[in-house]
């Protein structure tokens, strides 16, 4: 599907919570392991889902505060899928599109418990997933760049779609996989799931560009640059 022809050379140097009312974990997938010769257990991908907890002053842009995280193994098996506590009032829920509601979030577990976890769960981890400075910078942590596999900022893909510009996820896996999400409300096991399912599909590619020392993502947004190392 995708050759290294299609990459620009450019260098840089579980828990599970059960009764919370979100997915049960899923069947083990028998999916073959990495074809780079890694450990399926290297990688981790993600997904966080947002409410807003008021407006920036100055910018008039929404303010965002983490409200569900979602995190699946190698295998879409979950490792962590649960809604979190907000530390602020809530001004909007975006209901229409994520489907929260405050009873959702009133006895969730408390953001510096979720935040801790999820450190616990990506140390020393390949990070996969779509815009990860968003799920990063939601949680207030930070990552090495040379660990993650960020599916919006992969040339292979923009390229293959004639596009310079980041690409939502729902129209990657739609046009790379056949395959629909998102169709209801936000989920964002769904999206950790599919962001894992396609990175598989051009994992030989992205591994082996990163070995010969050059990189084949675009950067990350300037202005989340202190979520990565």
């Amino acid at each position: 599907m995708y050759d290294k022809d299609d990459v620009h050379h450019n260098s840089v140097g579980y828990y599970t919570t059960a009764g919370n009312g979100l997915h049960p974990p899923s069947p083990l997938h028998f999916l073959p392991s990495p074809p780079n010769g890694l450990s399926p257990s290297r990688y981790v991908s993600v997904a966080a889902q947002v409410v807003y907890i008021g407006v920036h002053a100055e910018t008039h842009k929404p303010i965002p505060m983490v409200a569900r995280v979602s995190m699946t193994d190698y295998r879409g098996n979950i490792l962590l899928d649960t809604y979190v506590r907000p530390t602020h009032v809530v001004t909007e829920y975006r209901s229409s599109a994520t489907g929260l509601q405050c009873e959702h979030l009133a006895t969730a577990p408390a953001f510096e418990d979720v935040q801790r976890r999820v450190y616990g769960l990506i140390k020393n981890k390949v990070l996969v997933g779509h815009s990860l400075w968003v799920f990063l910078s939601v949680l207030g942590l930070k990552h090495p760049t040379i660990h993650t596999r960020d599916l919006a900022l992969f040339l292979p893909l923009r390229r293959r779609l004639k596009t310079s510009k980041a690409v939502d996820l729902s129209i990657l896996v739609h046009h790379f996989m056949g395959r629909n999400v998102g169709l209801d409300y936000e989920d964002p096991l769904e999206m950790a799931r599919a962001a894992i399912d396609l990175f598989r599909s051009c994992e030989e590619v992205f591994e082996d560009v990163i070995r010969t020392g050059a990189w084949p993502c675009d950067l990350p947004p300037v202005s989340y640059a202190e979520y990565f190392t």
